[in-house]
């Protein structure tokens, strides 16, 4: 079932996204709308929980073994 959110709703998940490696974004945002579908209401609070925890889920974080500094 299609979920419907406004501008702003759809600029906090898409901004959730962005610190997420390219090949990632696709999986979270499946993942963001199957959640908001299980749910009869989405409002901004649920839309912002649900970004929270599966962006969690999702980062991982940049290896620092092995890498250059960034301020050498």
């Amino acid at each position: 079932m299609p979920i419907s959110l406004s501008d702003d709703e759809l600029a906090t998940v898409m901004s959730a996204a962005k610190p997420l490696a390219p090949h990632q974004r696709g999986a979270f945002l499946a993942d963001v709308a199957a959640e908001l579908a299980r749910h009869p209401e989405i409002g901004p609070g649920l839309i912002g929980r649900v970004v929270r925890e599966l962006q969690r889920r999702h980062l991982t974080a940049p290896s620092l073994r092995g890498g250059q500094s960034h301020w050498r």
